[in-house]
């Protein structure tokens, strides 16, 4: 791939099997020569984050390894980056589309679709501080379930984020946010709050465990009550 190095990987996931992942090499990786990153206010810092495994992203793709599956239902993974828990869902069955603002996910995510012989995965572009007009090719509909991992990473004044979750929760979502505790919680808790979104936290921080290493963090469950 031009521009950047990537390497390859098998990844285990508790479980469920293992993936086999396409991912840059490390977070010195940049190539964006048409300037489409910087366009979207993705920094040269920020742009090798997308196609990095993130100890987070694995809590979560666990959790989707075990969660029950629910007939009909949608689900929605956003910042995805390179889907490791949309792909353990494919692999189950579960309607699910990923999404992510970066330029590059999509590419990305089909190519481990393609090496781990599944069909096509449903992606769709996820840019929460974007204007409400978005472009083709962008989230739309409600969802189910909403999924994220990592996504409270920046101070979010205007609430962009809970305002998109506002948008495509449908009546009864639950949104799952694996949270490896960043400082933008208590105020994130406060903005989903306003859309009358209730939250319940699990600790999931547990010690090295022989190949899995340590981890720090929280899922966050946020629901609203129906309204009769």
């Amino acid at each position: 791939m031009p521009g950047y190095l990537t390497k390859q990987e098998d990844i285990s996931i508790v479980g469920a099997a293992d993936l086999i992942i396409r991912s840059l090499l490390d977070k010195q990786q940049f190539s964006d020569p048409l300037g489409t990153a910087e366009a979207l206010g993705i920094s040269s810092a920020a742009w090798p984050l997308f196609g990095l495994l993130w100890p987070s992203g694995a809590q979560l793709a666990q959790r989707m390894a075990s969660r029950p599956l629910q007939t009909g239902e949608r689900v929605l993974e956003i910042g995805c980056g390179l889907g490791l828990a949309s792909l353990v869902c494919h692999r189950r069955g579960i309607n699910v589309t990923a999404s992510d603002c970066h330029p590059l996910a999509q590419q990305f995510l089909q190519e481990n679709t393609r090496l781990n012989s599944l069909p096509p995965l449903k992606y769709r572009t996820g840019h929460w501080g974007a204007d409400t007009s978005a472009p083709a090719g962008a989230v739309h509909g409600e969802f189910d379930l909403i999924m994220g991992s990592d996504v409270l990473y920046e101070r979010d004044a205007r609430a962009s984020l809970a305002s998109f979750l506002d948008r495509h929760a449908s009546q009864g979502a639950q949104i799952w946010i694996v949270d490896p505790n960043r400082g933008n919680r208590s105020t994130f808790h406060k903005q989903m709050a306003a859309h009358r979104f209730e939250v319940v936290e699990e600790r999931l921080d547990h010690p090295a465990l022989g190949s899995i290493p340590a981890y720090k963090g929280r899922l966050l469950v946020y629901e609203r009550p129906v309204l009769a």
